[in-house]
């Protein structure tokens, strides 16, 4: 991998830095980015030119003159496309000029296009912004530390406020947030600024997805082999993971421990007999011996068996 040289915002050495080579040290595919950038100007633009036709003009409704014996041509409308003022014959309509371009050719573009500018030496990277408070001039001695010239692309990132505030009145400085960096404004600047927190490449730069909603932690306990031991697990898997009561907790291996068969659910808050239609699709979070001690526990059969144990208690009265 590449390096580059780490700098503080008064324009002090910090170190080196290790670029990202799948991000910053391929060969630029020069046509990528052509076919890319062309379809970015292209999304740009509006689209919304519009001629009339001669349906469309007012006016014409009636036959200019005689069909025959003026000597002319004969003519229909004056709002024919041949006249002064009347429509225009294939003329634009308005019309979306996006194109369909593959989300692997947009990256490819964009890592060709950072690649190149890493190649001349183009990319500068800081620790941080240290901005006290919004102060264009203070931006301008950042960059004048920095040794950048010429139209500057500065990746900032979305809580740099501050940052933001100061470099926004200087005609050559170009702001973009990290998540909306592309080929085009990468290739029509000179410089591309970044922060060590908006670098690509690491795991600071790509805010990480949130995490799944996490179900309820399962209580390590030892695999029941005894009644006994079954007892003794009742007694202290409770205290050890907040259970419910008369629930213990669920073994490693998933089994059901001896004397306990209905499975509980802590997200959805259902209990599982067995037989039912979900018994075997449902991973036990705790295990309860009987229905009583389930629905005792605040757990609920899921509403089909619900309906169907109703109806048979209907059918027994």
């Amino acid at each position: 991998m590449s390096s580059v040289s780490l700098k503080t915002a008064a324009g002090k050495d910090a170190g080196s830095l290790e670029l990202d080579a799948e991000v910053f040290g391929i060969q630029p595919n020069v046509p990528v980015m052509h076919q890319v950038v062309t379809a970015q100007l292209a999304a740009r633009r509006s689209g919304t030119q519009s001629t009339k036709t001669r349906a469309e003009v007012s006016g014409g409704g009636k036959k200019p003159f005689k069909q025959k014996g003026t000597g002319n041509a004969r003519q229909g409308s004056t709002r024919a496309p041949h006249f002064s003022g009347g429509g225009v014959a294939l003329g634009p309509k308005p019309r979306k000029y996006g194109q369909k371009t593959p989300k692997k050719m947009i990256k490819l573009a964009l890592r060709s296009a950072l690649s190149d500018r890493a190649a001349e030496g183009k990319v500068v990277v800081i620790d941080a912004w240290n901005f006290d408070k919004p102060k264009t001039k203070d931006a301008i001695a950042v960059l004048s530390a920095l040794g950048v010239t010429g139209r500057t692309l500065v990746v900032v990132g979305n809580d740099d406020d501050v940052a933001i505030r100061s470099f926004l009145n200087l005609p050559e400085v170009q702001l973009i947030e990290i998540n909306e960096l592309n080929a085009y404004d990468i290739l029509c600047n000179d410089f591309i600024v970044f922060s060590q927190a908006t670098l690509p490449g690491t795991s600071s730069a790509a805010s990480a997805p949130a995490p799944k909603k996490a179900a309820a932690k399962k209580a390590a306990a030892p695999k029941a082999e005894a009644p006994a031991q079954v007892a003794a697990l009742a007694d202290i898997a409770p205290a050890a993971a907040d259970l419910p009561k008369g629930a213990i907790a669920a073994t490693e291996d998933g089994s059901a421990p001896e004397g306990y068969d209905i499975k509980g659910n802590a997200d959805s808050g259902l209990y599982h007999v067995p037989g039912s239609a979900f018994y075997n699709r449902t991973v036990a979070e705790f295990w309860f011996a009987t229905a009583e001690d389930a629905e005792a526990a605040g757990f609920q059969l899921p509403p089909s068996q619900r309906k169907s144990a109703d109806s048979a208690d209907g059918e027994e009265s």
